[in-house]
């Protein structure tokens, strides 16, 4: 791999535009996501987080602009594009009849993949699973169905992953859960594109944030350069309360307080 070909963007995106019958829902969009690390997308219901993710993977077409990713163009090579990565959807795609370890070997029997057994086993305690392999999906929680799901997209080590929205509808220890599994993939080097509306989601994970708005990306950065955007702060000196989350993990025991969303334990 040449040094122009590692700086290059994992996603670049120009100019991209769709709308459907009389509604503009995408009206420009420049986009560039770098190799590596959790990049997280920002906007309100509506905003076209969905549907850019969707033209990124090759399930929609775009009405004009460009986009490419790991080099490759959605429109000119979407075979090559789906080979590169995983779309992981805004609720969990998983079999609830077949046990966790079964979902993850089937998978891996359909990408034509040898040793799908210690694939499965493997994925199976990256994501805090392996207790519960053996156990068929329709008992697990929320939070453990979107851990397997994600478990799932990373079969054939795909470079590039997309999250649309993983934590919706979970509860605090489920939301937790997630976001240290979404952490996890950034320190094994794959990209990450999360789309979200929950801003502590963003804050809490993103190594960048770029804010969709009525179909156009109207800020991107890191979050201490979004952060000098707004005036200056006025210092005040309050006692930190605890937030409902912390005291709800706090509660519901020890393991809750050690995978609690900020980090801290209670």
């Amino acid at each position: 791999m040449s040094a122009t070909t590692a700086a290059a963007p994992a996603i670049h995106v120009r100019g991209l535009e769709k709308s459907f019958p009389r509604v503009p829902v995408l009206r420009g969009v420049d986009l560039d996501v770098a190799r590596g690390g959790i990049f997280a997308l920002l906007g309100s219901n509506g905003a076209g987080k969905t549907t850019l993710v969707k033209i990124l993977s090759t399930l929609l077409h775009a009405d004009a602009g460009t986009a490419s990713v790991v080099g490759f163009d959605v429109a000119a090579e979407p075979e090559r594009v789906r080979r590169s990565i995983s779309l992981t959807g805004q609720f969990a795609a998983v079999d609830e009849v077949l046990t966790g370890r079964e979902n993850l070997v089937l998978v891996a029997r359909l990408r034509h993949l040898r040793g799908a057994g210690e694939i499965a086993d493997d994925l199976l305690t990256r994501f805090s699973l392996a207790d519960a392999g053996d156990r068929r999906v329709g008992t697990y929680s929320g939070g453990m169905r979107r851990r397997l799901d994600i478990a799932m997209s990373l079969i054939g080590d795909p470079p590039v992953v997309f999250l649309d929205e993983p934590t919706t509808g979970l509860d605090p220890q489920g939301r937790a859960d997630v976001w240290q599994a979404v952490a996890r993939l950034a320190e094994g080097g794959t990209t990450v594109l999360l789309t979200t509306q929950y801003l502590d989601e963003a804050e809490h994970l993103a190594d960048r944030i770029a804010i969709l708005h009525e179909g156009r990306i109207i800020a991107d950065g890191t979050l201490a350069e979004l952060k000098q955007l707004l005036p200056p702060a006025e210092v005040e000196y309050v006692e930190k309360q605890p937030s409902l989350e912390q005291v709800f993990l706090a509660i519901v025991g020890d393991e809750g307080a050690t995978h609690s969303p900020d980090g801290e334990r209670s």
